[in-house]
């Protein structure tokens, strides 16, 4: 059982490569699902597919810790304590019903994104030469998502025009890019303590995770000499071994 599992986990073949890219499709499939739940109201049937979703997070969860060599180390890495946050709290209504506290902690679940990315690495020629840009798109996904799950577990019971998670994604956005239309505001003091936070990361952070979509930081250019693929986009010398490199480029950076 454990070298079939591992063999399924890490192996080249091609029931281990159909094996992980059903793992990335569900991966994918639950994080879209946490975030669309989190705008509607969850009846019954939310209720049994939280309760499926957390039997497969389970027997993944229980297969990796199986075939993993140090098996305290795995337990402790954030990627796993994060997985265990989010399986008890899609088993939680039954003991619990504060369903905004728990559609937060789901949102820990984005950090399986860069499991994700590991598989995607592996296998696509094409995200490789992506990455930066993908990976600074996931990072600003989950900075929002996360940012805007606090926003609404605040202010949703306390504040009229917070009705929805939409509601907060609006306000968080609003804020993050310094828009600041107004029509929805946080008067408490709390909740103008978050606006300060999300202000100040919206100066920082945000603009810069944006700004390495739309601009990265490196560029591929295989050197000639040692073949180093990354570097400075206005790089005249290769930082590994000293040759002069003539990277392409479209203008002034800056």
């Amino acid at each position: 059982m454990k070298d079939r599992l591992k063999q399924l986990y890490f192996g080249d073949g091609k029931a281990a490569r159909r094996f992980r890219f059903a793992l990335l499709a569900f991966d994918f499939v639950t994080i879209s699902y946490f975030i669309l739940s989190s705008l509607l109201h969850q009846g019954i049937t939310g209720r049994i597919l939280d309760y499926a979703i957390a039997l497969v997070l389970v027997a993944d969860y229980g297969a990796r810790l199986l075939i993993a060599n140090r098996r305290l180390r795995y337990m402790l890495q954030f990627s796993s304590v994060a997985d265990l946050i989010v399986i008890l709290s899609l088993l939680a209504p039954i003991l619990v019903e504060n369903f905004a506290f728990l559609r937060v902690v789901r949102m820990l679940r984005l950090m399986r994104s860069y499991h994700m990315l590991a598989t995607l690495r592996q296998e696509l020629p094409w995200f490789r030469r992506n990455e930066q840009i993908i990976q600074s798109s996931i990072n600003l996904a989950i900075f929002v998502f996360v940012i805007t799950a606090v926003v609404y577990v605040l202010e949703a019971r306390q504040n009229d025009q917070i009705n929805n998670y939409f509601d907060a994604l609006y306000f968080t956005v609003a804020t993050l890019t310094t828009t600041g239309f107004g029509d929805i505001t946080l008067s408490d003091t709390v909740g103008r303590l978050m606006a300060v936070v999300i202000m100040v990361f919206g100066v920082a952070l945000f603009l810069r995770l944006v700004q390495t979509i739309f601009r990265p930081t490196k560029v591929n250019f295989a050197c000639p000499s040692c073949g180093l693929n990354r570097h400075d986009p206005d790089a005249v010398h290769c930082k590994h071994c000293g040759i002069v490199l003539n990277i392409p480029t479209e203008g002034e950076w800056g």
